[in-house]
């Protein structure tokens, strides 16, 4: 994960908490409260952040087994190509040795 991706996270994170803080503090003017209610606020932040980089991980791994079935279906198709190949020549063989010996 680049950081380019998080920064946004982060910086949104931490206006979460200092608009908490003042608003807080303008509001009670109560230390205690103004600091629990910052923790509360990171820590909801942080919950966030934890939720981006989850996501990210399954839409990684996701992609992943995309690209595995694909890869694994196109070798499938390419073994059922070939045996319907080798049927299809052992069908042209008998019906050509079955037409010889007709006309024989």
């Amino acid at each position: 994960m680049e950081i380019r991706e998080v920064l946004v996270d982060v910086v949104l994170t931490i206006i979460l908490v200092v608009s908490t803080l003042t608003l807080v503090w303008r509001v009670w003017q109560d230390l205690t409260m103004a600091v629990a209610t910052t923790l509360m606020m990171l820590s909801l932040g942080g919950l966030f952040l934890s939720l981006n980089y989850k996501i990210q991980q399954l839409d990684a791994s996701v992609i992943a087994r995309e690209r595995t079935m694909r890869v694994n279906l196109e070798e499938i198709s390419r073994t059922m190509e070939q045996k319907y190949d080798n049927t299809v020549q052992h069908i042209d063989a008998t019906v050509n040795d079955i037409t010889r010996r007709m006309y024989r």
